[in-house]
C-alpha cells in the first residue's frame, strides 16, 4: 500500500510540474488537458483521477508553482550581494516565464491571480531579505518607503529592462542590480520621505 501511495504521489508531482512547465511555454488559453497529461506520460482520466477538474488542476499548480518560488528565493537576511545573486539566478530560470504571465493578466483572471500572488511573495521576499536594514531604516513609514524602493530595484521588470532589453550578460545584470539596491539603501531616510502638499 504504501509503493501505490509513492507512485500515486509521484504521478501528482509530474502533473503538476507539466502544467507548470506547459504555462512557462504557452499562452493558457493554448494548454488542454491533453497536452498536460501527455507532458507527464498519463492519459486525461489520470490527470482527471488525480485532480478532478481542469480548475482544481490549475489552483494546485499555483500552489506548486508558489512553493517552488518561494524555495528557489531563500536568501541569508542581510545578506545583499547574496540575496542577489539568488534573485538573478531565479530570473534566469523563470524570468520569462513571469513576463509571459503578466502579459496574459488582464485577459486571464487565473493568472491574474497567480500574478497577484507573485507580487505577494516578492514583496514579502524583500521584507525577509532586507529585515535588518528595513529595521535601521527608522520610522515604520520610512522602512514601508525602503521597502517599495527595494521592491522596485528587484523586480523582475528592473531584471528585463537590462538582461533582454539591453542585452546585458549575467553577471553584468546582477552588477547593475545590486548597485541599485545598494544606492537605495544608502539613500539618507530624510532623503526618501515623500513630500505632501
Amino acid at each position: 500500500m504504501g509503493r501505490r501511495a509513492e507512485l500515486a504521489a509521484q504521478t501528482r508531482r509530474r502533473l503538476l510540474q507539466a502544467s507548470v512547465d506547459l504555462h512557462s511555454e504557452r499562452l493558457m488559453a493554448d494548454i488542454s488537458l491533453d497536452d498536460v497529461a501527455a507532458r507527464a506520460g498519463v492519459s486525461v482520466q489520470t490527470l482527471l483521477r488525480h485532480f478532478g477538474s481542469r480548475a482544481a488542476l490549475v489552483e494546485e499548480s499555483i500552489a506548486f508553482a508558489r512553493a517552488a518560488v518561494v524555495e528557489e528565493r531563500r536568501a541569508t537576511p542581510g545578506d545583499v550581494p547574496g540575496a542577489l545573486r539568488v534573485l538573478v539566478d531565479h530570473y534566469e530560470a523563470r524570468g520569462d516565464t513571469v513576463l509571459l504571465m503578466l502579459a496574459q493578466e488582464s485577459a486571464e483572471p487565473f493568472v491574474r491571480r497567480l500574478t497577484d500572488q507573485g507580487r505577494a511573495v516578492h514583496r514579502s521576499w524583500v521584507h525577509e531579505v532586507f529585515a535588518p536594514q528595513l529595521q535601521d531604516a527608522g520610522s515604520a513609514d520610512d522602512a514601508e518607503v525602503l521597502a517599495d524602493l527595494l521592491v522596485i530595484a528587484t523586480d523582475v521588470f528592473t531584471w528585463r529592462l537590462l538582461r533582454r532589453d539591453r542585452g546585458l550578460s549575467r553577471s553584468l545584470t546582477e552588477s547593475r542590480m545590486l548597485r541599485l539596491v545598494e544606492a537605495v539603501l544608502e539613500t539618507p531616510a530624510a532623503a526618501t520621505r515623500e513630500r505632501t502638499a
